[in-house]
């Protein structure tokens, strides 16, 4: 079997595993599964600060082309977790989309799993946490929610990923509108590290020793990321070649 076969093998098999792990079921939003995966620490057993990035496929159809993600936090000696993330839907009442709970981060998102996408503890974590915190505070489309290209639940996950620089947040190319910089063209990339250019969220590149080089068309992504070594494309994600 050639490269070629082999490489669409692969790009067939990760789409079947896209659709088939998101919610299509009949049941709606208020009856999908909201039951915790086991990925977050009982804060009852760990003391240290530990702050956590999560991302699951968006319910429903959505999930076919991207993922929702959010920032999860507790400072040394907390008893709750406390998690930061966008809703389109708070933006109907005319409130802010961001919504702050106290809750376990590692709920399924309307049935959909959540991946891990980067964890600090301990040490100087709880500076970072601070520094979280007083960002989430300018995040500056509070009153805003579109889809596509943005601003959405990972152009706040990616606003608040440049503050926080130490913990190295590479956002899947399946985080749609992590991209969006309203009115501005240039930017630190989402990681807080490199450069990203970008026109509101459809037109752009990235280059980052963190998310090595990423270009975005249509709010879609493709990429390489050297160290190590993986391919970025939309819908699949992140595909490792490392190994």
């Amino acid at each position: 079997m050639s490269v070629k076969n082999i490489g669409n093998y692969v790009i067939v098999l990760a789409l079947i595993a896209i659709v088939t792990s998101c919610n299509f079921g009949s049941s709606d939003w208020r009856t999908a599964s909201r039951a915790r995966t086991g990925l977050a620490p009982d804060p009852a057993e760990t003391p240290e600060a530990v702050i956590q990035v999560y991302a699951a496929r968006a319910y429903s159809w959505r999930g076919i082309f991207g993922v929702h993600t959010w920032f999860a936090v507790k400072p040394s000696h907390a008893e709750s977790f406390t998690v930061y993330e966008v809703a389109g839907w708070y933006a109907r009442w005319g409130g802010s989309v961001v919504a702050i709970h106290e809750q376990a981060p590692d709920k399924r998102w309307f049935g959909n799993a959540p991946m891990l996408l980067a964890e600090k503890r301990g040490e100087g974590v709880d500076e970072l946490i601070k520094r979280i915190d007083k960002t989430v505070q300018t995040y500056p489309y509070s009153k805003e929610y579109t889809i596509w290209p943005g601003p959405n639940s990972n152009t706040f996950t990616a606003w608040l990923s440049r503050a926080v620089p130490e913990i190295g947040l590479d956002l899947p190319p399946t985080a749609i509108g992590k991209d969006y910089l309203g009115n501005s063209m240039t930017a630190t990339a989402p990681s807080g590290s490199g450069w990203q250019l970008s026109v509101l969220g459809l037109f752009g590149i990235i280059v980052s020793d963190v998310e090595g080089f990423e270009i975005n068309i249509l709010g879609l992504t493709f990429g390489i990321k050297p160290d190590p070594l993986a391919i970025k494309l939309p819908l699949i994600g992140r595909i490792d070649l490392s190994v």
